[in-house]
């Protein structure tokens, strides 16, 4: 049926109960008294609707979601889980197909409708991660839109081979171009820079950067980030997820680096993972950079946390910035929705008429209670189309 009428919802943001009315996967109306011959109804009883999630930045071709548990060798520094990753990943035979399928039916009926994910572009590896997220994707039928971004996990400038992989990954489709630690991973942040913008230019492509350096030298390559955003043009097209520097600067310096990303069009993706520093979120929104939430690893080489809900990651993130009131919850809950979706440049997005019907239903008073309550969704829609139902996918 191309119609679907939500009977008595409560719309976040709208202040008052009304009916969702779903045309050829697009909301047409969203208001009171919405009456619909042809429609299907479904009474939510009160219930609150949220837009699509959007996990914004995670790895889906590291993932071991489903299988059998598979303990964590790694130790705790950046470098030991690097190594670690690369000598087991054959091993375990990642990337693996129906993991990324299983952690992407999860994702479904969590309520996700966008996902971003970083897969490694490496010459052991080829495009293989690639291919192996594009295929886990086909099988989830349009239930989900997964973006991937070229990701030189090990390096470019360190890594040969590397540059000339992920020209091709982009040449191929993938639509964003990563990055990793310019300083401390390639150790010649203007080089990699170079490479990463020049291929940005020439494809048309967005960027994502991966930014672990701490203290000054994290907040230096933000600098140097944000004036290359500023010279190339990019601005609303660059990202840089993690910024543990930012996180651990002062106020002053956070207050000016805020400044300086809105200025230059540089938005900020947080998982708020372990006890990793945590961008100042109400500083960066209040400013008017773009902020993203998503989980980064998944029950992976990295690390045996994850579950694929971004409910559960705004709350993380919520509760790694120590927010209380309502409406600072809600910040996180932005985060892992209109953040993520202006972010990833889509065109619409959201509960307004004209933009499509991707919908998350939850029993929840408020968002900041569904944030840290994490309540079943009972209903999911992407694109008008019921694909979950009480936290299951539906057929």
């Amino acid at each position: 049926m191309s119609e679907l009428l939500l009977r008595g919802a409560r719309p976040w943001g709208a202040g008052h109960e009304a009916d969702i009315l779903v045309r050829a996967g697009v909301i047409e109306r969203i208001e009171a008294g919405v009456e619909a011959a042809d429609a299907e109804v479904i009474d939510l009883s009160d219930r609150l609707v949220l837009p699509g999630l959007v996990e914004a930045h995670c790895h889906l071709d590291k993932t071991l979601y489903g299988r059998d548990w598979v303990p964590h060798p790694a130790g705790d520094a950046l470098a030991d889980r690097i190594a670690t990753e690369r000598r087991l990943r054959g091993e375990l035979g990642t990337p693996d197909v129906d993991a990324i399928t299983a952690l992407l039916e999860r994702m479904v009926a969590s309520g996700t409708s966008h996902v971003r994910s970083h897969t490694d572009i490496d010459p052991a590896l080829g495009l293989s991660g690639v291919a192996a997220v594009e295929a886990a994707a086909r099988r989830l039928d349009g239930r989900v839109t997964v973006e991937q971004v070229a990701f030189p996990q090990y390096g470019i400038l360190t890594n040969p081979g590397t540059a000339e992989l992920l020209e091709e990954a982009l040449a191929g489709g993938v639509g964003t171009i990563g990055g990793i630690d310019p300083a401390g991973i390639d150790g010649d942040p203007v080089r990699h820079l170079d490479v990463v913008f020049g291929l940005a230019e020439r494809h048309g492509a967005a960027i994502d950067i991966h930014l672990h350096d701490g203290g000054t030298l994290g907040t230096w390559q933000l600098e140097l980030i944000a004036e290359r955003t500023a010279v190339t043009g990019l601005g609303g097209r660059v990202a840089v997820s993690h910024a543990y520097g930012l996180g651990q600067a002062g106020e002053a310096d956070q207050e000016r680096l805020a400044v300086r990303l809105a200025e230059a069009g540089v938005a900020v993706v947080t998982g708020a993972v372990y006890s990793f520093p945590v961008p100042p979120v109400k500083r960066l929104r209040a400013a008017g950079v773009t902020v993203a939430c998503g989980h980064d690893g998944i029950r992976d080489l990295w690390g045996p946390y994850g579950s694929g809900d971004m409910l559960d990651r705004a709350m993380h993130l919520a509760y790694r910035s120590t927010f209380r009131r309502d409406e600072d919850i809600e910040l996180a809950l932005h985060a892992a929705t209109y953040g993520g979706a202006r972010l990833l440049g889509l065109p619409a997005y959201g509960l307004t008429p004209g933009a499509p019907a991707d919908l998350v239903v939850v029993d929840a008073a408020t968002p900041a209670e569904a944030v840290v309550t994490r309540p079943a969704r009972d209903l999911v829609l992407k694109d008008g189309r019921v694909v979950a139902r009480s936290g299951r996918l539906a057929p």
